[in-house]
């Protein structure tokens, strides 16, 4: 099969030729149809992760795609598959062959894209998660969202909205209303999260849930101290069961 591979940190990916994986227990082989590539690939490839294969490996996350060989799926299955330590700590899903371990896929219905069952489930979960898991989002709360555009923030709004909140995207517009927010789903970090953090409300709570704009947050721990907001951050390797 073909497959993309990492040869160190940093490096370039390579695409080479390896042997086909062979059936074993607890494990499936699918055969990609398609595989995203996310943020946390290229974490994991600069070596900054917590986590991380031994190399070379092959990166990615998450992929969709049909059985080709399983104790516990019947072949020619549409299938999704994520997490379980895909891309993290063994190999990923940027190859023709996947062999996954059978808790990493989920069925895939015929009637639903191969490209959008790749790439669904860390955006919406991670959106679910924030909001109804980690922050306890209550019907009416103020809600700003950083990042709105992209796949988790987009979900976070429209989830947010189907509760019951009220929902911004904007910071700026945050701050001319003069009305501070109950919570903020950061999604972005850096700056972006620097600025938006001034409009939470005393007691309110910031979940932080990326760092695309830079992961470090200065702060001014009197002030902090004193606003007395939650940080919490999203962890969906803690959390994949609850996502799931």
């Amino acid at each position: 099969m073909k497959a993309v591979r990492i040869p160190g940190f940093g490096a370039a990916p390579m695409l080479e030729q390896l042997a086909d994986p062979q059936p074993r227990a607890g494990r499936t082989i699918v055969r990609m149809a398609a595989a995203t590539v996310g943020h946390i690939d290229r974490t994991v490839w600069s070596g900054a992760f917590l986590r991380h294969p031994p190399l070379p490996y092959i990166p990615g996350v998450e992929a969709a795609g049909t059985v080709v060989a399983s104790e516990s799926y019947r072949a020619g299955q549409r299938v999704w598959l994520r997490g379980s330590g895909l891309g993290t700590t063994e190999n990923g899903t940027w190859c023709e062959l996947i062999d996954a371990p059978d808790e990493a896929l989920g069925l895939l219905p015929d009637t639903i894209d191969m490209a959008l069952g790749a790439a669904f489930f860390s955006p919406c979960t991670s959106a679910w998660i924030v909001l109804h898991e980690v922050a306890k989002l209550q019907r009416g709360e103020r809600v700003l969202v950083t990042g709105a555009t992209g796949a988790v923030g987009a979900m976070t709004v429209q989830l947010a909205r189907e509760a019951g909140a009220i929902v911004l995207t904007r910071a700026e517009e945050a701050a001319q209303q003069q009305q501070p927010f109950d919570l903020l789903v950061d999604t972005v970090g850096g700056p972006v999260l620097e600025a938006a953090l001034p409009c939470v409300a005393p007691g309110g709570r910031a979940v932080l849930v990326g760092y695309t704009a830079g992961n470090m947050l200065p702060l001014n721990i009197a002030h902090f101290l004193q606003r007395d907001v939650a940080l919490l951050p999203l962890n969906m390797f803690r959390r994949e069961a609850a996502g799931r």
